[in-house]
């Protein structure tokens, strides 16, 4: 699995440019045969240009694109620093209000196989009231996207990867294949030896317990792990992984795969997400919204080459 038309989001806030930093790392670490392609992507935006009336249309598409030559040029020293005879730079910056549509746009326009993009520390209370710009790339970004953290780069070379064994549904199984087949043959282009897996499965239900008198919890928890481990030694079996570099607990996703990754000390989790509309896309972001904000690794989502029915 190797990446070679790479689209790299930067940040405007910052000075270091930590996603570009790890996207021309990854190109250097897979140790491609030919010249790698990485665009530089900026969207820029500024309501001020939007509100005054006294500009005609023509006049305004003029401050825009002065805007957005300046930023061009602007951009230009990242490359410079980074200059490699294996990689091909090329700059593009789009004035947009939307920057997660803008992106979107350029990737399926350009047949990007990898989207890298710099992401924030701390958890911002907003996200529980907004869609954060993350939350729309991961159910809306076509390629891999691999979400990075500044800080130091870890060495462990321990890639965790988060599948789905519950069985509930028939393509969780063929996309655990998938999740682990891309991991594996990620793992081996990066000289990353340690692939671990990990699945959480759901903690007992409250109501269940307290209005079902007849309920007992300690069976419901041990039917609902056994099938989970059940499942996890036929994956891991399936391609050779030792059974202690799987990791199966009861809990949250959100809460288990930071653990998970926080124990290993990964340099990468890899997590599978499906793009969905209505409530399931907004349960589905506000997991995932919550993965991101918890790990101190950095992260790569990818979406299912097959979309379940």
């Amino acid at each position: 699995m190797k990446f070679n038309n790479i689209l790299v989001i930067l940040n405007p806030e910052n000075e270091k440019q930590y996603g570009l930093a790890r996207a021309v790392r990854l190109v250097n670490e897979q140790k491609s045969d030919e010249p790698v392609n990485i665009t530089v992507f900026l969207p820029v935006y500024d309501l001020s240009y939007e509100m005054s009336a006294l500009l005609s249309s023509e006049e305004r598409d003029e401050m825009h694109q002065t805007v957005v030559e300046q930023r061009k040029k602007d951009v230009l020293p990242y490359l410079e620093k980074y200059a490699d005879p294996m990689i091909n730079f090329r700059s593009v910056v789009v004035w947009n209000s939307n920057e997660a549509e803008a992106i979107v746009a350029e990737i399926e326009n350009n047949n990007y196989d990898l989207v890298v993009k710099y992401t924030k520390e701390e958890e911002s209370l907003t996200s529980l009231f907004v869609t954060p710009m993350d939350w729309q790339l991961l159910r809306k970004c076509p390629a891999p996207l691999l979400m990075v953290r500044d800080g130091n780069w870890k060495h462990q070379r321990r890639i965790l990867v988060a599948v789905n064994v519950s069985g509930d549904e028939e393509y969780h199984d063929s996309f655990n294949k998938e999740l682990v087949s891309l991991s594996m043959d990620l793992a081996d282009q990066l000289e990353r030896g340690n692939v671990h897996l990990v699945s959480a499965y759901p903690p007992t239900p409250m109501n269940m317990a307290i209005d079902l008198p007849e309920f007992h919890t300690s069976e419901y928890i041990n039917g609902v792990r056994g099938q989970h481990l059940i499942n996890m030694k036929a994956l891991r079996q399936h391609f050779g992984i030792a059974e202690d570099h799987t990791h199966v607990r009861e809990g949250f996703p959100e809460e288990i795969i930071p653990q998970v990754a926080k124990e290993l000390e990964a340099e990468l989790v890899i997590l599978g997400t499906v793009g969905r509309t209505g409530l399931s896309a907004a349960l589905l972001g506000n997991t995932a919204e919550h993965v991101i904000s918890k790990l101190e690794c950095n992260l790569l989502a990818i979406k299912p080459t097959k979309k379940p029915e």
